[in-house]
This record gives structure tokens, sequence and C-alpha cells, in this order.
């Protein structure tokens, strides 16, 4: 094993460049002809298979180069049409790299590092009942598996690590490590995965028209230049990427604060995306994915327009409360956080493929406020909350024997009860971010 002075070592020395790979020379007849139709598309995209076609030429143009995981064979058979069958796997990425953002992040020749400061899981669970999004602390100490070098692929691989931040695994062996590591962490293969910088979350977030977010107290950051008040406040563009990336601004100020901020975000889209009929509209699905392919480098796997639309459909129907997202436990050490006893529990839903269930009694003082969200001015993407059917022991004695049973139902999955410690929310939670003023830092 490398200790972590040999990896900072070694990192300075490095390239931080992920590796890139040369264009195809642009087909410029067929641009002029894309530019003229770009207003027609909406309309267009439901007259047949010309424009389908069309359309997925399009998309495939935007794309920026892609990553092999190493791993695609364990897609070998999945079908380019519908709604993806069996389990997804998607590890997100959001890199701090100002490679290519202008100067409105800082002087990117004086800011060169590439930290995966963002490290987001998604998993669709095999029959599409539940969905779990886990997000993994930027300062907790991980090991990294030895990881092909994205500057020399046919090289000498890069050594396995113990003890790094998972932040730096990035900049240390590119998406693909980013991806090993995590599957070494948590035991589930991950055969899509994605890098995404400041622009393109601002895009994506443009993309999808916006996102309406409730904030209990105002928010007031210096360092990202963010400055809202209280209520429900629609988010787009650079205002959307200076919500996700404000630390000083919410919670306690530390970067768990700025993850349940995240999830406050996530599940807010979750909510748009679903009940506003996004994941059912073609249109916007082309819209979407075209801002993905134009923002995100995506491994080789996830290029593929129809294969980013059939994940999108498998979460078409999932019941809001059955999609969790998941701050990934820890406990603290020194110069960061490490991995608590807790984890072992996530990794086994995950690998098992079963449903989570937050404790209501979670320590969640750092991820939301307390505010009473009907305080606040309505938040127009929140769903109604069917009420719970009553527990077969709650059923008086007298009705219970006329009370309807469905002639055939699946078997549910038996949830897995989280510990106290294992915070987070559902999509069907509408909560408030944690603002802090300047007087509270």
């Amino acid at each position: 094993m490398t200790d972590e002075r040999q990896f900072s070592s070694r990192t300075a020395a490095k390239n931080p460049a992920i590796a890139r790979h040369g264009r195809l020379k642009p087909h410029n007849v067929w641009r002029s002809i894309a530019k003229i139709t770009a207003s027609l598309v909406a309309v267009a995209l439901v007259s047949g298979s010309a424009v389908a076609a069309y359309a997925a030429w399009d998309l495939a143009n935007t794309a920026q180069p892609t990553v092999s995981l190493g791993n695609a064979s364990v897609l070998d058979g999945v079908p380019d049409i519908g709604a993806m069958p069996g389990g997804v796997n998607l590890l997100v990425i959001g890199s701090d790299s100002r490679e290519g953002q202008g100067d409105a992040f800082g002087d990117p020749d004086e800011e060169t590092a590439v930290l995966n400061d963002v490290t987001m899981l998604l998993h669709i669970s095999e029959d599409h009942s539940h969905v779990e999004v886990i997000s993994f602390p930027r300062d907790m100490f991980v090991s990294v598996p030895e990881c092909v070098d994205p500057d020399d692929p046919a090289g000498e691989p890069l050594s396995a690590l113990s003890s790094v931040k998972i932040n730096s695994v990035l900049d240390y062996g590119g998406m693909a490590c980013v991806v090993k590591t995590v599957e070494e962490l948590t035991g589930v293969t991950i055969p899509f995965a994605g890098v995404v910088q400041f622009l393109g979350v601002a895009g994506l977030s443009e993309a999808v028209g916006g996102v309406n977010v409730c904030i209990a107290e105002p928010i007031e950051d210096e360092h990202t230049d963010l400055y809202l008040p209280a209520g429900n406040v629609e988010l787009a563009g650079m205002e959307a990427l200076q919500f996700l990336r404000t630390r000083h601004g919410v919670g306690d100020g530390s970067d768990l604060g700025r993850i349940s901020n995240q999830q406050v975000f996530l599940s807010a889209l979750t909510r748009k995306l679903q009940t506003g009929g996004t994941l059912s509209d073609p249109v916007a699905l082309f819209g979407i994915a075209k801002a993905a392919l134009a923002n995100m480098q995506l491994s080789d796997t996830l290029v593929n327009p129809t294969t980013m639309v059939s994940i999108a459909v498998a979460m078409k129907d999932v019941d809001l409360s059955k999609i969790a997202f998941i701050q990934y436990p820890t406990s603290s050490v020194d110069g960061g956080v490490e991995a608590s006893y807790s984890a072992d529990v996530v990794n086994q839903a995950l690998q098992q493929d079963i449903p989570v269930v937050f404790d209501p009694e979670a320590d969640e003082a750092a991820f939301a406020s307390a505010t009473d969200p009907s305080a606040l001015p309505a938040d127009p993407d929140a769903a109604e909350t069917p009420a719970e059917e009553p527990a077969a022991e709650d059923v008086p004695a007298d009705d219970a024997a006329t009370a309807e049973t469905p002639a055939t139902t699946a078997p549910t999955p038996t949830a897995e009860a989280l510990p106290s410690d294992v915070t987070g929310q559902t999509a069907a939670d509408t909560r408030c971010s944690a603002g802090r003023t300047l007087e509270d830092q």
C-alpha cells in the first residue's frame, strides 16, 4: 500500500487533466440543417422514426469523449428501447476543475485541482420499485484499488492506496478509478458513470426548467456569492449551481451540511420530474439528454442516448416515498471522517437490493430545518402524499373479514431499517434548507 504522503507527492507531479481523445471533424452541412430545424424538434419528435433518427444523431454529435470503466460486459443483452430492465447503478461525480469554465470560478491557471467534491451513487432496484441515492462525504478516508492510469492505459497501473480522501481519487486515477473505489467500498458493480463540472450543473438545471426549493432561513454565502431569502425559491442556471456548492451558508457550515442541502434540492428536482410528467415527455427527455451529453464526460456505457432515456424511464413510476436520499454514515477522525459501523447496513441494502426506511429518531439537526414547510408558500412541485394503509393489527376485527385484498400483488421486499446515525430523506418529504446568515458564520 502507498501512504497518503506518497500519494500527495505523486499527484503533485502528475498532470491532473483527464485524458482526452480527438473529436471527429463536424459535418458542416448537417450542422446547418440542425440549426434550421432546431425550433421544430419539439413538434416533430412525435411525428415518426425519421425525426427520431435525427434526434439520436444530434445527441450523438453533442457528446464529449467517453471513458471506459472496464466492466461493460455486465450490460450484455440489454435492449435499446423502453425502460432499462433490471437494476441500475450509476455514479455521478462532480468535479471542481476550473478547466474550460472561464474565470467565473477563479483563475483556471491558478486553481488547477481536479477533485471529486461530489460523489453520488444512484441505485435503481431490479424491479424498479425503489431507488437509493447515496452521497459520499468528500473528506471520507477510503482505500483505493489498483487502477488503470488514464494518461497511459497500456502502461503500468496506478498503485493501490490506503487512507486517502475520496475527493482526491479523480485527480489520481480519473473517472474509472473513482468508480472502482466506490465499488470496493460498497460491494456493488457500477457500469455507468459521468463527471460534471460547474457550468454543466448550471446547464442541466436550465434543461429541467429550474427547481423550486424551500428555504427556512435566509442563505448568505460570500464564498459562492449566494444570497437567497426565506421561502420557496425557483433555482436555475448559476443560482442553482451556487445553491449546490454553498457550504458556509447552510446547516452547520460543514461538508455534511452541504450534502443535506443538496438532498433538499435533489428531492425537489425528483418531485418536479415525476409529478410534472417530464419522465413521460420525449421532448423534455431529449432536451435533458442533450444537456447531459454536452456538459458531462460520460462512461462509454452511458453515451448512447437510448440508454440514457431507458434509465430515466425506469424511474418513471417509482413511488416518491420509495426514493431515498442517504448520507453515507461516517464518524469523525483526525483530519476528516471515515465510514462508520452503520455503513455496512447501507452496503448490505444495496447488495441485497432491498429498500430502506429512515429512523424517525435520527439526528438530522444539520440536515434540514425543522421549520414547518406549511408555514411557507406552497411548493408547486410537491405531490400529495396518500394516506398510509393501516397495518394488519390496526384493522378492527369487525372490518378485517371484509377488507379487500388485491387478487394478485407482488410480494414487497423487506425494508432495511437504517440506524439512527444514518440521515437523509425521501423524495416525498418536502424539507427546507437550513440557511445561515453572515452573522451566524
